[in-house]
């Protein structure tokens, strides 16, 4: 006869969800300090958190204070985020690989449009090209990484034309021979919409779409693309890769710890 099992007390059956919910509540009013953008009043934060009783929000703050995630003035009484916080921060930013982040969400955004992915960071003559995906429609080029896109032409530098200033994009438009009342104009459009739209720009046959990844701090933004046939990119068929890259960018955004 088999021994009978002896339960082992290091894999106990614990249910997948399962948390502690003090530390949750905590959380809310962390969060609740983050979104108020500078020192706030007990009455503010317990608002923000939720609407938590004062008293309840009180111990709470007490118990972060304590572990230095919270500080208190010693002048007007109002709360902010305290030293160990503001470590935390730091050393969260410092072990992010901003690229690496965003290129585990480009094979997701192949699979729900079906189409090539790319990726682009700021280079010294322009936006370079870091990853490709190919999605399932075969285009009528094969994109190098490491190949520089033009400004105007792309959509990925019609982003990076939104979102960088202009002691970084006019030395590139003046080598490109661009007209710079025209990338003024161009620029302020995808900043009002959000994203970029191009086709036939770089390669005749296709039509691109971009958005911007941004990040904590200071460091320049990514840029997010997908290239499809310009056959299939009717309006239906924008707005349904529109609304896919918008959401993973958002995401990724969220994940570098931009606002």
């Amino acid at each position: 006869m088999a021994p009978a099992a002896v339960p082992d007390p290091d894999h106990e059956a614990v249910p997948a969800r399962q948390g502690i919910q003090s530390v949750e509540i905590a959380m809310t009013v962390l969060t609740a300090l983050e979104q108020g953008r500078g020192p706030m009043s007990l009455t503010a934060i317990a608002a923000a958190a939720g609407g938590m009783g004062v008293s309840k929000a009180y111990r709470y703050l007490v118990s972060l204070g304590r572990v230095g995630l919270v500080a208190q003035s010693p002048s007007s009484g109002l709360y902010d985020m305290g030293p160990a916080m503001r470590r935390l921060g730091a050393e969260s930013l410092r072990r992010v690989d901003e690229v690496g982040l965003a290129s585990e969400y480009a094979p997701v955004l192949r699979d729900r449009t079906g189409h090539a992915v790319n990726l682009a960071v700021w280079g010294d003559a322009g936006p370079v090209i870091v990853r490709w995906d190919y999605g399932a429609y075969a285009l009528p080029i094969t994109v190098r990484v490491g190949a520089t896109m033009p400004l105007l032409a792309s959509s990925v530098g019609r982003v990076y034309l939104a979102h960088l200033p202009a002691t970084l994009t006019d030395p590139v438009l003046r080598s490109e021979d661009a007209d710079l009342d025209e990338a003024g104009r161009i620029g302020q459009e995808v900043r009002d919409r959000g994203y970029a739209v191009t086709s036939g720009g770089v390669i005749p046959g296709v039509s691109s779409i971009a958005a911007p990844v941004f990040t904590a701090g200071d460091s320049l933004p990514l840029v997010v693309a997908v290239a499809l046939p310009a056959r299939t990119a009717t309006g239906e068929e924008i707005d349904r890769v529109v609304a896919a890259l918008l959401s993973v960018t958002a995401t990724v955004s969220s994940e570098l710890g931009a606002r």
